[in-house]
């Protein structure tokens, strides 16, 4: 399948859609009328610009409220296509696409239409042009694309055919099996888009909030079955409206929808074992088991506090980097790496946000399946110099310019703690007793969220949560969960249109996107917070008038509830599965760690968040010069 993307995807003008286009790899692009519209410039110097970076402009569009004019409103619409047929020339474009009537002028009936669009297909024939019809789910007479195949199919014309766009189709709900039957030579364009499921009118939700493939809830992957059943071998094109994409970087969104389109069309020769000779096939998505390492990006300075905070949650030393000024902490299954060497990826990473997180490392089934895959993906691979007889860790940049590196026991990347650092003698501290990194929560940007969501969803064998909504004081955070089928990976991104958000003052404080908190897993969470406590460690209170109201909306015993207030744990109940959560204060730069403990339940204690925000918020303003 030749793959496209629409202009009316990409922010910016014309030129710059235009270079994002061509530095995604796409070899072709849909023009938007508006796009061309704004441009200052010829139809023709727009084609030797598209022309130049490579790229071929497969369509114009859209050409509205055509079929089933009367008259004398119909002869005009002709004489308007005669005029677009002019541009189409000058740009080196052949397809037109004419979207279904939504006039309240237009009359419907098939025959009707179908008699337009012959008449439009003869025009179009002697210049040597097509048009391609495609049913709008908002349309006024035609929005079902069994009825737009059936005017095509009537019109009997070699110059016109058929466009199937996945979200009018999905979006209806309309049944697949219909499309199985369409000639694939009648297909003239297919347009791909998902979207979230919302209860909307179609025209809103169709402008707003479509999304590239992936990213969404539409059984896109039962639409793309019943297209490979057509054997239908043309051209697959991207059209997006969407807010947040239309506020993000023109090249970022780009590259997510070529990347979206390499993993459908995988996904479809996976499934179906179509012969697609293009995208290459791609190793498999990695299958994660856990996180080997959190990295942490000190400066001289800050290191001594840092560790101090580590010792006080029940880390202890277990390694010092044999060539630079990196040091290993452990408990259970955790570790952490504080790196305060002056030279390398972690050094200008720190000058740039400060204390923070500088890099994830997963343990997964293929490090390098992991990292060619996301080459292809069109992720940026990342290498730095290592020392003699040290184990270079494959990695990729990741959120906020971090990196997520990959470790795998097959390659031998597990044994870097062997190989990389020399061992410190155990004492006999005992710990917090945390066994495991729960989860990590990620803030970024709200137009940055989808691009993250696909990039993890694209390289890891993951299933989203639904999307909550949590109620900040600042503002409300939209929040999703991204999990291992078995729970050994959890990430949560976390964004808000608000700037007062504490997830949005987070973002100002790191200068970027970046992880915020990290939740430490306990089978004990009573016992972890009695030795926190005695080990210094500052926890986040919790208002009284929570528990007041815990033992009332939850059947527990007042000393049940009178525990969990003496420790600031707070509480939540799915059933007979429950849910322990507790918080350190909060760090320098809006860092934070979380402990946990789960009895089988399976969520993140959304209940609990807006307690907890309004509680940080409310330390942070105490904290905060009063100004005077």
């Amino acid at each position: 399948m030749r793959t496209a993307i629409a202009t009316v995807c990409l922010s910016g003008t014309f030129p710059e859609k235009i270079e994002a286009i061509a530095a995604a790899q796409f070899k072709g692009v849909e023009i938007f009328e508006n796009d061309l519209l704004s441009f200052n410039g010829t139809p023709a110097d727009a084609r030797r610009m598209i022309e130049g970076l490579g790229l071929e402009t497969i369509t114009f569009q859209p050409f509205r409220d055509f079929e089933g004019m009367p008259e004398p409103q119909r002869a005009k619409v002709f004489a308007r296509a005669e005029r677009k047929f002019d541009v189409m020339q000058e740009l080196g474009c052949d397809l037109l696409m004419v979207c279904s009537n939504v006039s309240p002028d237009s009359l419907g009936g098939i025959e009707r239409a179908a008699a337009d669009f012959h008449e439009l297909g003869e025009r179009a024939a002697k210049r040597g042009l097509r048009v391609a019809f495609e049913a709008l789910s908002w349309g006024r007479h035609i929005h079902d694309y069994r009825d737009s195949w059936e005017v095509v199919r009537r019109a009997n014309h070699p110059a016109v055919g058929l466009v199937l766009d996945s979200f009018h189709v999905l979006a209806r709900g309309t049944d697949l099996s219909a499309i199985r039957s369409i000639p694939s030579e009648k297909i003239f364009l297919v347009q791909m888009a998902d979207a979230p499921r919302l209860d909307m009118d179609y025209l809103s939700w169709s402008r707003h909030y479509r999304c590239f493939p992936g990213q969404g809830d539409l059984p896109v992957d039962a639409f793309m079955d019943a297209l490979g059943a057509t054997g239908f071998d043309g051209l697959l094109s991207l059209e997006i409206f969407n807010d947040r994409f239309r506020a993000g970087s023109a090249r970022s969104v780009a590259i997510d929808g070529q990347r979206s389109l390499i993993v459908m069309l995988d996904e479809l020769r996976r499934r179906t074992g179509a012969a697609l000779p293009d995208p290459p096939v791609l190793p498999p998505k990695a299958t994660c088991s856990g996180i080997e390492f959190v990295e942490f990006a000190v400066d001289e300075r800050s290191a001594a506090g840092f560790e101090q905070t580590l010792n006080g949650l029940g880390f202890q030393k277990a390694g010092h980097h044999r060539s630079k000024a990196v040091t290993r902490w452990r408990q259970g299954d955790i570790n952490i790496v504080v790196n305060a060497d002056k030279e390398g990826f972690a050094h200008s990473f720190n000058i740039t946000h400060g204390t923070s997180v500088c890099a994830l490392a997963l343990r997964v089934d293929d490090a390098q399946g992991a990292i060619d895959r996301a080459i292809t993906l069109l992720d940026q691979p990342f290498q730095q110099p290592v020392g003699p007889g040290e184990i270079n860790i494959p990695a990729v940049r990741g959120l906020g310019g971090s990196l997520l590196y990959f470790v795998d026991h097959k390659s031998g990347l597990d044994q870097l703690w062997d190989v990389d650092f020399d061992p410190v003698p155990a004492d006999d501290f005992t710990g917090a007793g945390l066994r495991s990194v729960d989860h990590v929560s990620q803030s970024m940007h709200y137009e940055e969220m989808l691009t993250w969501f696909l990039f993890y969803a694209s390289l890891l064998d993951v299933r989203k949560t639904p999307v909550q909504t949590v109620i900040d004081p600042g503002g409300v955070v939209q929040s999703q969960a991204i999990e291992a089928h078995d729970g050994s990976l959890r990430l949560i991104l976390n964004a808000s249109q608000s700037q007062r958000t504490l997830s949005s003052r987070f973002l100002n404080d790191l200068f970027g996107s970046g992880v915020q908190h990290i939740a430490l897993a306990t089978d004990d969470i009573f016992k972890t917070i009695e030795r926190l406590k005695e080990y210094g460690v500052d926890l986040l209170p919790i208002p009284e008038n929570y528990y007041d109201d815990l033992e009332v909306r939850i059947d527990l015993s007042a000393d049940d509830v009178e525990r969990l207030r003496q420790s600031n744990i707070l509480y939540d109940r799915e059933e007979e599965n429950e849910y322990f959560q507790a918080y350190t204060k909060t760090l320098a730069g809006g860092f934070f760690f979380e402990i946990v403990e789960r009895r089988s339940y399976k969520g993140y204690g959304a209940v609990n968040a807006p307690i907890r925000l309004a509680s940080q918020t409310r330390l942070a303003s105490e904290a905060a010069p009063s100004g005077l």
